[in-house]
């Protein structure tokens, strides 16, 4: 039996927003950036889309679904075959090749996500965050030794210096973590500095005080890092980094650009972007521990603080 359904000529915006799976408010953008040619309109001033019409939204629908920019796609309608649109010569391939770099790259970015956030289910939600070359120091030492200021400076450092730099400051707190004694008198050191605020005069005697107290702990400090062989770590670290990135190629002294995150602006840039709230006492106070750490040995210091050393948990 002949049915006797015929199908309309034409439809109504909606009808063909429906049947491409699209709105009707999609549509008629496509119109203002002329990717789709007004279509001839009815007695009653509304716009009617025929046969070709439907084509080419369907093309579109399609192309826009893999990814293709609209801009894209109305540069291929009009730089090769109209109605097919499908095949648009050899500018749409290179179009199409940009797209596949493209979503090759949010794939990679993706994948970092994913494996950032595995991380910070494994590692803890702050130490996860740092880089694997940071944390693989680390994942050796007691949970619970490193302290959340601790892990707040690498993340500074990481930002500046990248996973190398902060890869070697992270020495530092695997000593104070490891030897109790130091740790304590790093406290102390602390909040003497800390007690230098804004009330007290760059000229106060305390200043000169906590300066050579801090010049003293950095010194036993220094002392312990080297007898508990994580200075012979830290210059490993550089080993391994050239062997990760060879083609950094800059000297071991230096933590320059090739070892910080990419794009990220230079280590002047980022320490004048970076606020600490210190005050003039305090500032002065690092001025003088510097002046003394140039002119004392740091070695005789170990002795005098009283710090035993003994071997750190090597990664």
């Amino acid at each position: 039996m002949r049915s006797s359904f015929m199908p309309p000529r034409q439809v109504k915006i909606g009808d063909a927003a429906a049947f491409v799976g699209s709105t009707p408010r999609a549509i008629r953008h496509y119109h203002e950036i002329g990717l789709l040619p007004e279509p001839a309109r009815g007695g009653d001033d509304r716009r009617r889309y025929e046969y070709e019409d439907m084509i080419r939204l369907l093309w579109i629908r399609k192309m826009a679904d893999a990814g293709i920019a609209l801009d894209d796609i109305r540069d291929a309608f009009t730089g090769g075959t109209d109605s097919a649109g499908a095949d648009s010569g050899e500018d749409f391939a290179g179009t199409l090749e940009r797209l596949e770099e493209t979503l090759a790259e949010q794939e990679a970015k993706l994948r970092r996500q994913r494996t950032a956030v595995q991380r910070m289910r494994t590692e803890g939600s702050r130490m996860g965050l740092l880089s694997d070359f940071v944390t693989e120091r680390l994942k050796h030492l007691p949970e619970g030794s490193l302290r959340q200021a601790d892990l707040d400076i690498l993340l500074v450092t990481e930002r500046i210096f990248g996973p190398l730099g902060a890869a070697v400051q992270a020495g530092r707190f695997i000593a104070l973590a490891t030897h109790p004694a130091l740790r304590e008198y790093s406290d102390r050191v602390d909040a003497a500095e800390e007690a230098l605020d804004d009330s007290v005069a760059v000229d106060d005697p305390r200043v000169a005080q906590v300066a050579v107290e801090r010049n003293a702990f950095e010194s036993a400090l220094h002392a312990v890092i080297e007898e508990s062989g994580l200075g012979q770590d830290d210059d490993a670290l550089f080993d391994a980094w050239d062997v990760l990135h060879p083609e950094d190629g800059e000297d071991e002294a230096d933590l320059g650009s090739g070892r910080r995150e990419a794009g990220s602006m230079s280590a002047f840039e980022a320490v004048g972007k970076m606020p600490y709230d210190l005050s003039p006492a305090r500032v002065r106070c690092m001025e003088l521990a510097e002046e003394l750490s140039a002119q004392d040995p740091p070695a005789a210091w170990s002795k005098a603080a009283g710090l035993s050393v003994s071997p750190a948990p090597h990664s």
